[in-house]
């Protein structure tokens, strides 16, 4: 029996025996899928995540912890996680990436800070995996591996590589100095969902306990939509101001808390380049690479700001005429 089919017996018996259909709704960088239920004029969601590749628990863990601070996450309304199917509440069809229409922006922006704000509330020590020197080495260690070496072919010299770990260690030391909240690890527009009440967050289940800028980082250094600097400055503001009324550890000058966000979200486009390209090579999802531009800049930008960069502004100098191995475009 293939998964389409268990997940259709699966659903029987969690339905009661209701007749229904199933229509995919989303995929995403995961091997996850998604189907919308549709039964009786109601509507519901179920993921299909097969076990021997992703693990159901911590979606389950996470939901309940997001949804005890008062964000509208999916209801559970059944679960086989040796299987690897949930039946989620739907919380509609339309995220903010899709919504956004040059006139509700600030008003969509306002609901997802107030959200963060809360879900960064509610956090304590022991509930998450730690956001550690460990795994935020990791993730950079995809930029290299995955976007230098698989994506362009390109391999280091020594002096390369020597100025590359230089500015990772830079980059480390900023993130690991921050104060720890729960992390959401991809707040971002294409996961917050326009609903009643708003938003409505999904692809929570990598949560960790974490620097307290990253979701800001997240928010509005976005993977698929880029804002001017005014507007990112403005949120970020209101942001911080959110979370001083909330008593939430930032930094007390908010241009403290701005270089944090920049160079977590450094952390985070290095690792994002990185995991385009593996998407790509390893499971063959061509369309990720597209938006590696958008995250070249994001990087670029930062290296103009802080001289410590320097070293991997010039190591993108070199990078820039590179083309990516032969017989992959985008």
């Amino acid at each position: 029996m293939d998964r389409l089919e268990a997940l259709d017996a699966w659903l029987r018996r969690a339905l009661g025996g209701q007749a229904f259909t199933l229509q995919p709704a989303s995929a995403d960088a995961s091997f996850r899928r998604y189907f919308r239920v549709s039964s009786e004029g109601r509507t519901w969601v179920a993921m299909d995540a097969p076990p021997e590749r992703e693990d159901c628990g911590p979606f389950v863990k996470v939901a309940s912890l997001m949804r005890a601070a008062g964000v509208h996450v999916p209801e559970i309304v059944a679960q086989d996680l040796a299987q690897g199917f949930l039946l989620l509440s739907d919380l509609g069809a339309r995220t903010y990436l899709q919504a956004f229409d040059g006139t509700n922006e600030d008003r969509l922006f306002r609901d997802a800070t107030a959200a963060l704000v809360g879900w960064q509330a509610a956090s304590r020590e022991g509930e998450l995996p730690p956001y550690d020197e460990a795994l935020l080495r990791r993730e950079l260690s995809l930029f290299p591996d995955w976007y230098i070496g698989r994506h362009l072919g390109v391999t280091l010299d020594a002096g390369e590589a020597g100025d590359l770990e230089t500015v990772f260690a830079r980059i480390l030391a900023s993130n690991l100095a921050e104060p720890r909240v729960f992390v959401h690890r991809d707040f971002m527009p294409r996961n917050l969902m326009v609903s009643e009440p708003n938003p409505g967050v999904l692809d929570f289940q990598d949560a960790v306990h974490g620097p307290i800028s990253y979701d800001v980082a997240s928010l509005w250094r976005d993977a698929f939509v880029s804002w001017e600097e005014e507007r990112v400055l403005d949120g970020t503001i209101r942001y911080w101001e959110a979370a001083r009324r909330r008593g939430l550890p930032v930094r007390a000058d908010f241009g403290d808390f701005w270089r944090d966000v920049e160079w977590m979200g450094l952390q985070r486009h290095l690792k994002v380049l990185g995991i385009f390209a593996r998407i790509h090579y390893r499971d063959g999802k061509p369309g990720y690479l597209g938006d590696t531009p958008r995250f070249l800049a994001y990087v670029r930008h930062a290296c103009t700001r802080y001289r410590e960069l320097a070293p991997l502004a010039r190591l993108l100098d070199r990078l820039e005429g590179v083309q990516p191995v032969a017989g992959f475009t985008f």
